[in-house]
């Protein structure tokens, strides 16, 4: 059964600074549709986001939203200052009988509603752009990297609620697990073209190949055919001239139709560089501890690192993944243990923060002003990999036009942004790699370079991300930090610690498989206070309460919110989704209580 359109594009053409974004450009969003927008960077996902949302009016064309819905956008960098803290913000414009899911987002996306405007990070802003969408319930939301400064449990919420939700969504996402599991149908932008197919991402890439190579084909016909025309116009011109003309016309026809080709992009041309074999040992750490103030970011833990381990941290947002990192590589200092590093270590770090990065200077100026890249004497190069190269052309092998070598940073995109970064790190040698959120704002095709280059690199690599794709494709080993400072090793990327963790419920985290001699597990915390509960058992059955309450409360506020019999007359839209979430809250309790009574009888 044909579905009913929700938003039509008819005839779309914008132009950025002489430069066509889209040409003559149709599309149409259905009801319940779940949708993939992907493309390279640069290629205009975000603006055509903003078309569908009416933030940016197209210089021709039509777009139309079905009468009585309603389009959310989520807001990159959005604008907080009329609001004194978070939870006002992510309420603004709710009836007070809705804010509990503002409450309900908060507590899954991780974010603290009372926190000030004023204090809160970039993260926590978006996050609450985010919670303030999804609380708003519009009949289509258009989600541009909403998984950027979400940690993985996180994401999962999202997943879920995503998955539940009837409303049609557009999702731009670098997170293949995520778009694999949400989306049903997939739009690609390619050189201002924009197709659609009716397969989730799952089928993208073989899609791309197919239509590439169907480019690829039809390009040598036409490049066998104009020089097979341009033989007959050089030997045969001169005979029967007057019927040839129309033959002549033609074959000036072939050549604009190729000269008006667009070439696909190419991928960035980035490179590792090895410096000198370290030492086999790089890392050992021993009993090493940390704590600020009365929270404790780790507890005693042992990890020795071995020349060419590829080791991943995950845990949530604050658990002190990059601590560690930074008290590993003898940045940070722990309270308690020693830090022992290799011989001959050259690091060089990925810096999630873009801290190496001033907005103000330009691309020229911040490759020129590295002291590492800088060449004597020469101010148009800088030193790549031990060589001196033209600073225009280094900036063209990651992706740059020439026009932007003297633009600012801060005009740049994030995913230029991180292009950038990761043109300042590729131009020196080092042997131990520190990447630390590498992966937010890349498309797929750049993410697929880098993990080529990260397997073929010598080095040691220690990673921080929240990308679990990425982390089974690099990593061989992960360390799981949890909350509570108890951090545990797992041999293995993501799927293989979830297989080993166990993905139905709380973990048994004490009874982990053992791992490979060279990465030997965190001790674990002595005696077992509560008959046969692990560790993490114990501390699940202590909040559990907690959340069982929550759940309670909310029930509460639906069934009062419920309980107006005009709502259902007056208000049938409200009326169905708090029933929705009433139902989902009730199943999540039972779930709860019999998890706590579980647990209880096996504490017992």
């Amino acid at each position: 059964m044909a579905r009913a359109p929700l938003l039509q594009l008819t005839d779309i053409s914008l132009t950025f600074g002489g430069d066509p974004i889209f040409q003559d450009l149709s599309l149409t969003v259905q009801q319940g549709d779940r949708v993939a927008l992907v493309g390279r960077n640069g290629s205009g996902k975000s603006t055509l986001m903003k078309v569908m949302a009416g933030l940016v009016e197209a210089d021709r064309g039509e777009v139309v939203l079905t009468a009585g819905a309603h389009a959310g956008y989520m807001e990159q960098d959005p604008d907080l200052s009329d609001f004194r803290t978070l939870g006002e913000f992510a309420r603004d414009g709710l009836p007070e009988a809705e804010f509990y899911r503002v409450e309900m987002a908060a507590e899954g996306l991780k974010f603290d509603p009372d926190c000030p405007v004023a204090t809160a990070s970039g993260g926590e802003r978006r996050r609450a752009a985010l919670a303030r969408l999804l609380a708003q319930a519009p009949e289509l939301m258009l989600l541009d990297e909403p998984t950027n400064h979400l940690d993985i449990q996180a994401i999962g919420w999202l997943e879920d609620h995503l998955n539940q939700t009837r409303a049609a969504y557009v999702l731009i996402s670098h997170d293949r697990a995520f778009l694999r599991r949400l989306t049903r149908a997939t739009l690609w932008i390619d050189r201002g073209q924009v197709r659609r197919q009716e397969k989730g991402f799952e089928a993208f890439e073989d899609w791309r190949e197919a239509v590439w190579s169907a480019e690829d084909d039809a390009r040598h016909k036409l490049n066998r055919k104009i020089k097979a025309e341009g033989r007959w116009a050089v030997e045969g011109i001169s005979a029967r001239r007057k019927r040839n003309q129309g033959r002549v016309r033609a074959l000036a026809a072939l050549r604009a139709e190729r000269a008006s080709q667009i070439r696909r992009q190419g991928t960035a041309a980035m490179a590792l560089a090895s410096a000198p074999q370290s030492g086999k040992r790089v890392i050992e750490a021993k009993g090493i501890s940390k704590t600020f103030g009365d929270r404790t970011i780790l507890k005693p833990f042992d990890l020795q690192i071995q020349r060419g381990d590829r080791i991943a941290f995950v845990g949530p947002n604050g658990a002190g993944k990059t601590t560690l990192i930074r008290m590993l590589t003898g940045e940070v200092a722990p309270d308690e243990g020693t830090v022992t590093l290799g011989t001959n270590l050259e690091i060089a770090v990925f810096d999630q923060a873009r801290a190496a990065l001033s907005p103000d200077q330009t691309l020229w100026d911040s490759l020129t002003a590295d002291p590492e890249m800088r060449v004597s004497g020469r101010a148009d190069q800088v030193m790549v990999r031990g060589q001196p190269k033209h600073v225009v052309g280094y900036l063209k092998d990651f992706l740059f036009d020439e026009s932007q070598a003297r633009a600012p940073v801060r005009s740049l995109s994030g995913g230029e942004k991180a292009r950038l970064l990761l043109a300042r790190l590729m131009a020196r040698s080092s042997n131990l790699l520190v990447l630390d959120e590498p992966t937010n704002d890349l498309d797929v095709e750049t993410l697929d370079l880098l993990q080529d280059i990260l397997g073929e690199y010598d080095g040691t690599v220690l990673l921080v991300s929240h990308d679990r794709d990425f982390i089974d494709r690099v990593a061989d080993t992960t360390v799981a930090m949890e909350g509570d400072g108890h951090a545990v090793i797992y041999a293995g990327g993501w799927s293989d610690y979830r297989a080993q963790r166990g993905t139905d419920g709380p973990a048994a985290i004490a009874n982990a498989p053992a791992k490979p001699a060279s990465v030997p597990r965190a001790a674990e915390p002595s005696g077992n206070a509560s008959g046969g509960l692990s560790f993490t058992q114990r501390h699940r059955l202590q909040e559990l309460p907690a959340i069982i309450a929550r759940l309670e409360a909310e029930i509460a506020k639906l069934s009062e919110f419920l309980s107006d019999p005009e709502l259902f007359q007056t208000a049938p839209a409200r009326f169905r989704k708090a029933t929705e979430a009433l139902s989902e809250r009730q199943a999540a309790l039972h779930a709860a209580e019999h998890e706590w009574l579980t647990l209880e009888e096996k504490a017992g």
